[in-house]
């Protein structure tokens, strides 16, 4: 029950490794926000966790989506004491200069805009109680790039250096800020990133894997609900990674 009392919010908290750090977030005693633009699937996680969950409708990338979201968990919830940026978008293989516009754009509006907006809309309540924990999720892709990813690589080093820029700044106010550098796990994306889902494409990315495995929602769970209590209170500005080696 480390975040017992605590209220969080989790973006693209619905599926994949966001909806981990919404069960493991629940486990642990706090009430969640799951802020998620697929509502159905935001409803059917909260229903199946009870009354410490609850579901709001929101698109990250939009302010009036994001302040909409605030207004509402505040309503449902009271003040925010963790903030989970992970909402994110990818994009499949492919040469750099091949990317659309549209396809850039809309990965710079889920990966990097929408941390921008959620600090507009929650940094201001957490300064004025002076507290709070905020948690990006980047990706080993933003210390460790792979090829034909390159556009979602950058946008996933900017998380990394936003997080430590943020750390620094709001460290006076009581604010925590940390990120996590998840590698390839069992989610949705996974297919995203590796072109196609084959037994042959696997065995390549899991051959860069000391560990031998993909990683899980679970395990991004777990490492977020440390990041995010009270036991990390003297730890700010890291970009742990959750990668079972394959940054060494």
């Amino acid at each position: 029950m480390r975040l017992s009392g605590k209220n969080a919010i989790v973006t693209g908290g619905a599926s994949g490794i966001g909806a981990g750090i919404v069960r493991r977030f629940v486990a642990e005693g706090a009430r969640v926000a799951i802020a998620d633009l697929n509502a159905d699937a935001a409803a059917a996680l909260a229903a199946e966790l009870g009354a410490a969950a609850v579901a709001i409708s929101a698109d990250v990338s939009n302010a009036a989506s994001v302040a909409a979201l605030a207004a509402s968990a505040a309503s449902a919830l009271g003040p925010i004491d963790i903030l989970v940026n992970n909402a994110g978008v990818g994009h499949v293989p492919q040469p750099l200069e091949a990317l659309s516009e549209e396809e850039f754009e809309r990965l710079l509006a889920v990966n990097v805009r929408s941390i921008y907006l959620t600090a507009r809309a929650f940094v201001p309540g957490m300064k004025q109680r002076r507290s709070g924990a905020i948690l990006n999720i980047a990706s080993t892709a933003g210390v460790s790039p792979r090829p034909r990813l390159t556009w979602y690589n950058a946008s996933k080093g900017w998380v990394i250096t936003a997080t430590r820029s943020m750390a620094v700044e709001l460290a006076p106010a009581g604010i925590r800020v940390n990120a996590l550098n998840p590698v390839a796990s069992e989610t949705p994306l996974l297919a995203t990133f590796m072109g196609e889902d084959t037994p042959e494409i696997r065995a390549r990315f899991l051959a860069t894997i000391p560990l031998g495995r993909f990683a899980t929602p679970a395990d991004m769970g777990f490492a977020a609900s440390y990041l995010c209590s009270d036991e990390a209170a003297m730890v700010t500005g890291v970009a742990l990674e959750v990668d079972g080696g394959r940054c060494i």
